[in-house]
């Protein structure tokens, strides 16, 4: 099946699917952008007739509204998993590659195989029907659950990372290149979670200041 972009992805497509497969999953990822940490993959099956109030892209919805939805989206699923790259697959693989094989990752763990797989924007091996939908976590209901879950669980790998690596403030930024992080890789250097890949302008640029 081919990528559509979300302005293709109308409601008859959306209920043409609805109608016809019963065990829809939708997969998404959290973790593309951060300098260190893994990228997390969730897979889901959401109940058919599903609907909870306030399920969207999860970069649309602050941490306290994620942790309402959290509970209620595991309640109505009927099987999730979840996938992982850690940052030496990424710095091996290429982010693209990783994230695939992450996606890839949390579809087999799932303990019900679907009839269809639903994936933000991404295209991965499988031989299970899939539809791949640009802005799917915004637009498509299982892959925005999906998208929820999987940034919890990252949050919270990243929260645990901080007590090990206290001085990147990973707690508050994920791993994402906020002041504190530069601050702390100029005094401290990287550590054992920090994607290489992704330090080239850093490390380029504190060659510049020598």
């Amino acid at each position: 099946m081919k990528k559509l972009n979300y302005s293709e992805f109308n409601d008859n497509i959306r209920k043409e699917i609805h109608e016809k497969y019963d065990l829809i999953a939708g997969i998404d990822e959290v973790g593309r952008g951060p300098l260190a940490g893994p990228v997390v993959t969730c897979a889901i099956i959401m109940k058919k007739d599903s609907h909870i109030n306030g399920v969207t892209d999860s970069k649309k919805l602050s941490k306290k509204k994620m942790k309402d939805l959290s509970p209620k989206i595991i309640g109505e699923s009927v099987a999730y998993a979840f996938g992982y790259a850690n940052n030496i697959l990424i710095d091996k693989e290429n982010i693209k590659n990783a994230t695939k094989i992450a996606m890839k990752d949390a579809l087999e763990k799932l303990e019900i195989r679907p009839e269809i797989v639903l994936i933000d924007a991404e295209r991965i091996e499988t031989d299970i029907k899939q539809l791949n939908i640009v802005k799917g976590d915004l637009y498509e209901y299982s892959i925005s659950c999906a998208s929820i879950l999987a940034k919890l669980r990252r949050d919270k790998i990243m929260e645990n990372f901080a007590k090990i690596y206290p001085y990147y403030s990973f707690e508050t930024n994920a791993g994402y290149g906020t002041k504190k992080h530069y601050e702390g890789l100029e005094k401290y250097g990287e550590c054992p979670i920090h994607r290489k890949t992704f330090l080239r302008k850093f490390k380029e640029r504190q060659l510049s200041f020598l």
